[in-house]
């Protein structure tokens, strides 16, 4: 059920393909107000926030990371990490929307051809699409059949963010000869697809992350991006760290927001803790230390996902020449990010409670969607095994094998 009407956009608000930095930034911040008004209302009913999902679709931020060659504004994706950050301190859902956008573009750019980046690509900004998710690599129950020249496929898959709504999906499915995955991108209204929305977790409500089911579906051969029983190159599994970073942003995003609420909130309402001898709870020594804490739980989180960052753009920019091990670096800086945003987003959003005290528990107020949200998202994949890359790297040098998680 829908509550709140959105806060619509101008046409200022609007990006071109020539953003500059400064119009990216103000678009970025116009969109996160939008999500933010509602943001509380929506996380209480759930459901499919379409007025919002076109609120993203207005703002032109879904063509930040195609390239200029097909329409798009072909920023970095540093920036692009930047501009998801801002948007999940206000709404981590729709963020999480936004992104997994850009993840369905950079799977076309990353295993595509130059044809197929033209054929997806310049549709996809001239028609304002919006792509969703059936990439899911562990779920192996949808199975690719060869039929002709073209596959057909068949099965279910979950956790398919994004899949509500979406006008275009990236998809997976499993070549049982082979023993391996057939990667393809097609209409989400194609015969035989039906998208579920059955996604019912407690956080990251509105992720539109249902359950698509393919029931014989048609995919023309151009629509295959990665035939089964093809070896991926180094630049091809680029694509984990870069949905990897994704999620630490949004980790970073949720931390940054609860901060944000929580030193509002203490400013604005709590009462300074009994015994205190202080007449502002801001000015006591215990809630200042507290809330150094946690600031400097957030900030090695920002800066790392940053670093990150960089080191993505760095590695996409070598092209083909990139080397296993300059993609393992890759992976090592996401790794660092993520532990660090991981515990970040956790501890903040827990946290918070204790310095803003018992009247922040209010329903009314919401505060609890960002842990909500952060312990939903942060079960993607197990954090000890990140740890466990990074401890070895430390006493082996060896690099994360190349996975959809590492």
């Amino acid at each position: 059920m829908y509550v709140a009407d959105p806060i619509p956009l101008s046409p200022s608000q609007t990006l071109s393909a020539y953003a500059s930095p400064a119009e990216i930034e103000q678009a970025t911040q116009a969109l996160a107000q939008a999500l933010q008004a509602s943001a509380a209302e929506r996380d209480r009913s759930g459901g499919h926030a379409a007025a919002e999902r076109e609120l993203i679709r207005v703002s032109g931020l879904l063509n930040l990371t195609t390239p200029r060659a097909y329409g798009g504004m072909g920023q970095s994706w540093e920036a692009f990490y930047r501009s998801l950050r801002q948007l999940a301190q206000a709404d981590s859902a729709l963020a999480h929307l936004y992104a997994f956008h850009h993840l369905q573009v950079a799977t076309i750019l990353l295993h595509g051809t130059e044809q197929q980046h033209e054929f997806f690509l310049r549709p996809t900004v001239q028609q304002r699409l919006f792509w969703g998710n059936a990439l899911n690599p562990n779920d192996k129950r949808a199975t690719a059949t060869e039929d002709g020249q073209g596959w057909r496929i068949h099965g279910p898959k979950s956790y398919c963010s994004g899949s509500v709504g979406a006008d275009r999906l990236t998809l997976s499915a499993w070549h049982a000869p082979t023993q391996s995955l057939l990667i393809g991108a097609l209409p989400s209204n194609r015969t035989g697809v039906t998208i579920h929305s059955d996604w019912d977790a407690f956080g990251q409500k509105q992720t539109d992350s249902g359950s698509v089911t393919f029931e014989q579906v048609r995919l023309e051969p151009h629509e295959v991006l990665v035939l089964p029983g093809s070896t991926p190159t180094p630049r091809a599994t680029l694509r984990t760290p870069l949905a990897q970073l994704i999620l630490t942003n949004l980790y970073v995003g949720i931390a940054r927001g609860a901060l944000q609420q929580a030193l509002h909130y203490t400013r604005d309402a709590t009462r300074p803790p009994v015994g205190s001898g202080v007449a502002r709870a801001v000015d006591d020594p215990y809630i200042q230390q507290r809330y150094g804490q946690l600031t400097v739980l957030v900030r090695p989180a920002e800066v790392l996902a940053d670093v990150a960052a960089q080191a993505i753009d760095h590695a996409l920019a070598l092209g083909p020449a990139i080397t296993a091990a300059e993609r393992g670096r890759v992976a090592i800086a996401v790794a660092e990010a993520k532990a660090v945003a991981h515990r970040a987003a956790l501890e903040v959003s827990s946290q918070m409670f204790e310095l803003t005290g018992a009247s922040a528990t209010s329903a009314r107020l919401g505060l609890d969607r960002f842990w909500r949200n952060a312990r939903v998202h942060t079960l993607h994949d197990p954090i000890d095994y990140k740890l466990r890359d990074l401890g070895r790297h430390a006493l082996t040098g060896e690099f994360p094998v190349p996975s959809s998680y590492a």
